[in-house]
């Protein structure tokens, strides 16, 4: 079995790259993260929606590509490297699953066009505070067609024009506007920004299953994959900036990438990496064929990948010495999404205990 992309699938990478090499260096980061009234970059956000890439994994015959699960790995792949200070992660890798797997005819043909067009922001919002999500910590109620409750943090809330909302009986739909107030937090990544959404009798319409728990988490398997491969995009070019500044700093004569500490870390940051390849792979497979294997693949991917970034991105820092530390350098830019990344859709604590049940089950069957 090959877990490669196909030729038609580089392709699509390689232009992807080169894409956002023109369109989204770090000065494009840079304005964003520098000014505290920019949420996001909105002439990219439609550049990237003019591409098609919003709407690679959704149905022809509700306005997307409909090139599957596969291709959209490849673009988060490309977007994690460059570091896209874009909400694509909220709308894509959560709320068009969610509509997908759990949505009606009429809530697809609605939202799925205007998300592929990149005419709608989403946001994905279930975590009531700190700790586990959970049956028990939902307060979040629905009441005559009305949603009460708060959700915090919500990622690309302040920004959303459509929202999903966990609540006690399932999940919801829900439009910014009437019902909703939404506060903006700050964060570790201000180029990914997050908010306290607040619900007071918000208009809602109910997506699918009763049961809202096992709704997130199918979807959490899904955006699992996808943001796999954004972190591992990411701790790519972790690497790379570390391996290019050990070859071209020199220090006591010699270039530091000569010496034994900074080569074992670079060799570190390359086995986690690759491992983190290895399980994504195996996670995109499992997404794209809708194999029973998903929960476990996901997890797996989860976990390594938020691992690898984490570790690529410090170590990155760490190459760099005391310019890694300063504002100038792009290092921080990659910690600070890391850290993002690995937040979004549960901790990396939550995922590895998730992983460990998934693989008592299997040794189990």
């Amino acid at each position: 079995m090959n877990f490669d992309y196909s030729d038609d699938q580089k392709f699509l990478k390689d232009e992807a790259r080169k894409f956002l090499a023109a369109h989204c260096g770090s000065d494009r980061v840079r304005a964003v993260l520098d000014d505290a009234t920019k949420a996001y970059d909105d002439e990219l956000w439609k550049a990237v929606g003019a591409q098609g890439w919003l709407g690679a994994a959704i149905p022809e015959e509700f306005g997307g590509l409909g090139l599957g699960h596969i291709e959209l790995c490849a673009i988060a792949e490309e977007l994690g490297r460059a570091c896209a200070p874009i909400p694509f992660v909220s709308t894509v890798y959560f709320v068009a699953e969610a509509l997908m797997l759990y949505g009606n005819a009429e809530q697809k043909t609605k939202w799925l066009p205007r998300i592929a067009a990149g005419d709608v922001i989403a946001a994905f919002a279930t975590s009531e505070g700190a700790g586990p999500v959970t049956a028990r910590s939902i307060r979040t109620t629905v009441s005559g067609g009305k949603l009460t409750g708060d959700k915090i943090p919500v990622t690309d809330g302040d920004v959303a024009d459509l929202i999903v909302v966990l609540a006690c009986d399932g999940l919801y739909l829900v439009e910014n506007g009437a019902g909703v107030t939404a506060e903006v937090l700050e964060t570790l990544d201000p180029t990914r920004s997050a908010a306290r959404l607040t619900f007071a009798d918000a208009p809602c319409e109910k997506l699918g299953t009763d049961d809202g728990i096992a709704a997130m988490q199918a979807v959490f398997d899904r955006a699992a994959v996808l943001l796999a491969f954004e972190q591992l995009g990411g701790a790519d070019r972790c690497l790379e900036m570390a391996k290019g500044y050990a070859l071209d700093r020199y220090a006591f004569g010699r270039q530091i990438g000569g010496y034994q500490a900074i080569k074992h870390k670079l060799a570190d940051m390359y086995v986690k990496n690759e491992l983190a390849r290895s399980n994504a792979y195996y996670g995109a497979w499992a997404l794209n064929a809708g194999a029973a294997e998903l929960p476990l693949a996901a997890a797996t991917a989860r976990v390594a990948a938020s691992d690898a970034y984490w570790f690529a991105s410090k170590e990155n820092i760490q190459t760099h010495g005391g310019m890694g530390f300063t504002w100038e350098s792009d290092c921080h830019l990659y910690y600070r999404r890391s850290r993002q990344l690995a937040l979004v859709a549960g901790s990396p604590a939550a995922w590895r205990e998730r992983l460990v049940g998934q693989l008592e089950m299997r040794n189990a069957a």
